[in-house]
């Protein structure tokens, strides 16, 4: 069950993920269980032919994985990742990709999620990649506290 400031929870621990921003990334939207994160084309995160490489498009879809479980966790909780699979479908090639995070499953301290990723192109949105995630509840602290 989602708190009351889950939203403000997502976007404020959204906005310390220095990652995220060097990337270009930006948090759309917030829902209980379902987070939405885009990310523009930028050459600098394309390989060798040209496509966004597969490591943005994983970044982005763990992360909207990650915040959809967080959305529906108790006050006091964060989040990290335990374990993802994904399937890159086809080339990441467009202007901008978007990252859909939803829970499956939220149980106290783990929570499964999946993800898909789309590409726009010319104005069309196609699906690029999938991903399933397992999520770890844990108590929020500083990296630095252990």
């Amino acid at each position: 069950m989602p708190t009351a400031d889950f939203e403000e929870r997502c976007r404020r621990s959204f906005g310390l993920q220095q990652f995220m921003a060097t990337l270009g990334a930006r948090l759309v939207s917030v829902h209980p269980g379902e987070v939405i994160i885009e990310l523009p084309f930028s050459s600098h995160l394309a390989q060798q032919h040209g496509f966004l490489h597969a490591g943005a498009i994983a970044s982005i879809l763990d992360s909207a994985c990650g915040y959809a479980a967080l959305s529906l966790m108790s006050e006091g909780s964060a989040v990290l990742s335990v374990e993802y699979k994904i399937n890159l479908m086809k080339p990441a090639a467009g202007s901008i990709f978007r990252a859909t995070g939803k829970v499956l499953r939220s149980g106290k301290t783990l929570s499964v999620c999946t993800g898909t990723a789309e590409a726009n192109q010319d104005g069309t949105w196609s699906a690029i990649a999938v991903m399933q995630a397992t999520m770890i509840a844990l108590k929020e602290q500083s990296a630095l506290e252990d």
